[in-house]
């Protein structure tokens, strides 16, 4: 086998292993969002999907929409998962085409790191927000920042055990317990 083809086959493998990588941080920054719907004023938050541009009439793939809580204006879901610069102004400004094109009210965004000064003033006039969510996030535990505010969530396993009873007391006037029983079944 040739170097050419060697070269070709790790950049393959590479692509792969990184968009797996990309899919989870967008399935995370959904969950995220999700939790902190309320945050965001919104009813749902719904997964990747294809809308077609009203101005453009070109098709568009968006990383997951939040429909707000009046059910009928939605914001558009970006993840960037840049972990060595900064999501740009260009970069903003095309979501921000974007997000005007599919007729949203805002997006939101979702990058490890915080945006670049350019990119912030783009935000702030389109109705942008951007949340920092740790490159290495997952469902059981992320950290996000959204300005000044940071959040996290962490799940933990407990075990609990069901067990019917009946437990029965009976008091008098002033409350106090006079006569207590527990009926297991």
């Amino acid at each position: 086998m040739s170097n050419k083809k060697k070269l070709g086959t790790r950049k393959k493998l590479g692509t792969r292993k990184r968009s797996k990588k990309w899919a989870s941080y967008e399935d995370v920054a959904r969950y995220v969002i999700s939790r902190m719907s309320k945050r965001f004023g919104l009813s749902e938050v719904e997964g990747k999907q294809k809308m077609k541009g009203q101005i453009s009439e070109t098709e568009w793939e968006i990383d997951g929409k939040g429909v707000l809580d009046d059910g009928e204006k939605f914001l558009v879901i970006e993840c960037r998962r840049y972990t060595t610069s900064r999501l740009s102004q260009e970069a903003t400004a095309a979501i921000a085409f974007r997000i005007c094109d599919l007729g949203g009210a805002g997006g939101i965004t979702v990058s490890p790191l915080p945006m670049q000064k350019g990119a912030k003033k783009v935000a702030e006039a389109t109705n942008i927000t951007h949340v920092e969510l740790d490159k290495n996030s997952t469902k059981e535990r992320w950290v996000a920042a959204i300005g000044e505010a940071l959040t996290h969530g962490f799940t933990e396993n407990v075990s609990i055990q069901v067990t019917e009873s009946v437990t029965i007391t009976v008091r008098d006037k002033e409350g106090n317990v006079v006569e207590e029983r527990t009926l297991n079944s």
